[in-house]
């Protein structure tokens, strides 16, 4: 692919908005612009708010824009987009219906005769590995093979752009790397059917594999960072420099660790830094590993010697990092001393540091200290705490971040939760007055 090939799709200045549940406006994604040309895989990478999905389907013209348009071949879309198919994460197959079957079912929608439909199937599902299985019904497959499903479904339309919102995602790690070098060697074939794709991801790993160029996203909302081209030979080997080298510098933009990306801010608010998806226990664990390593790491060489991807732990250094526990610069995660006395400490000193960092460092635990503090008896209800974060979160992930917050603030024994009234209470023994401490490190990009 070169700079002068054709352009397919073009984004243009795109923003999307939602009204919230208190009539209030989210915006999801901001002034995006792009170009998806022919001959190129494009990833979108990106973390949990970054806008990812809701970008692919305003490709896809399932989702109009609030403002901007999107157009393919230069005309504005109206409506779905003609020249795209999309591969879903969830495989979305009609259960009552056969793999053939499925596989007919965008034919059908355009109009195609039944003999034509027949014919063009059986030669996708020739194509993706599943002949023999024509008959079958998704319950009789495996997940590769109902995926394999959703490829043969999307092909058969022969889409001069395909659509792949995080497929390999619900697979096993061994299926999923099968399909993905499947993936690859039909597209460097004669007589693949598409002539661009356009992947969502959050993996960084499978960015470098398998894309020409990278688009990094940030969140809340959702804004391009940076865009990086991958300039290497297939098959890429995972084991090389450049490879590696690719790696790093993709994660030091998802994490907002390059110089001059991070900054210091004393008015970090719970939807301008929202928790990471993290458990105490989890970052509690990754801080001991840390400090048995000698204090300092290598994250790409922590995750390989624990057999994880790199995102799998991102979560986790996020929120070791807002609470101070650990520093990350380029990779490398470095205990802080805050960070040696937590992990050293006995059971009952550990909770009381962990309690001093997540009412003074994480915003959301912060502010419901704050306002349980400002009630008449200590208690309010978490519906308060809920129509609030919806002023900067979809639903969803506005109850998810209560969710953290709540595990965070019973771990440290500073407020509890009863089930049952949906209350929130103020722990009777928890000094739940502000602390001046260092102010938290506030990223520009995603938490």
């Amino acid at each position: 692919m070169t700079i002068n090939a054709e352009i397919l799709v073009s984004v243009e200045q795109v923003s999307k908005s939602f009204t919230g549940a208190g009539g209030d406006t989210l915006l999801v994604l901001d002034d995006i612009t792009l170009n998806l040309r022919a001959g190129e895989i494009v990833a979108l990478l990106g973390r949990s708010g970054s806008g990812k999905s809701t970008l692919l389907r305003t490709i896809a013209g399932l989702i109009a824009p609030s403002s901007g348009s999107v157009r393919y071949r230069g005309h504005e879309l109206n409506g779905a987009n003609p020249g795209t198919a999309m591969v879903f994460q969830t495989f979305a197959l009609m259960p009552w219906l056969t793999v053939q079957d499925n596989v007919e079912l965008g034919l059908a929608a355009r109009g195609v005769p039944p003999a034509r439909r027949r014919e063009q199937a059986l030669r996708a599902i020739d194509t993706i590995g599943l002949d023999g299985f024509e008959s079958a019904y998704p319950k009789e497959l495996s997940g590769g093979m109902r995926q394999r499903v959703g490829f043969a479904r999307a092909l058969v339309l022969e889409p001069d752009v395909l659509l792949m919102d995080e497929p390999f995602s619900a697979l096993d790690v061994l299926t999923a790397e099968n399909l993905r070098t499947e993936l690859m060697t039909l597209w460097r074939g004669q007589d693949f059917p598409t002539r661009s794709i356009c992947l969502v991801t959050h993996n960084i790993e499978e960015a470098v594999l398998l894309a020409d160029r990278v688009i990094v996203l940030g969140a809340n909302p959702g804004r391009i960072r940076a865009e990086v081209g991958i300039d290497l030979p297939r098959p890429r080997d995972r084991r090389s420099p450049a490879f590696a080298a690719h790696v790093d510098r993709l994660y030091q933009l998802l994490t907002g660790t390059e110089a001059g990306v991070v900054t210091e801010s004393t008015d970090a608010t719970p939807t301008g830094t929202p928790l990471p998806d993290a458990t105490v226990g989890g970052l509690a664990g990754l801080v001991e590993i840390v400090h048995a390593r000698g204090g300092h790491v290598d994250l790409p060489e922590l995750a390989a010697a624990l057999n994880f991807e790199i995102d799998d732990l991102l979560p986790l250094v996020d929120a070791a990092e807002l609470l101070g526990l650990l520093d990350v610069e380029r990779g490398d995660l470095e205990l802080t001393s805050v960070g040696t006395g937590f992990t050293t400490a006995g059971i009952q000193r550990s909770k009381q540091i962990f309690a001093e960092l997540a009412r003074t460092r994480a915003p959301l635990v912060r502010t419901i200290c704050t306002a349980l503090q400002s009630s008449a008896d200590g208690n309010l209800r978490a519906g308060f705490f809920l129509d609030l974060l919806r002023r900067g979160f979809g639903p969803d992930d506005a109850k998810r971040q209560l969710d953290i917050a709540i595990d965070w603030g019973r771990y440290a024994e500073l407020f509890d939760y009863d089930t049952d009234h949906d209350q929130i209470s103020a722990d009777p023994t928890a000094d739940l007055s502000a602390v001046t401490a260092a102010p938290p490190r506030v990223r520009t990009g995603p938490i």
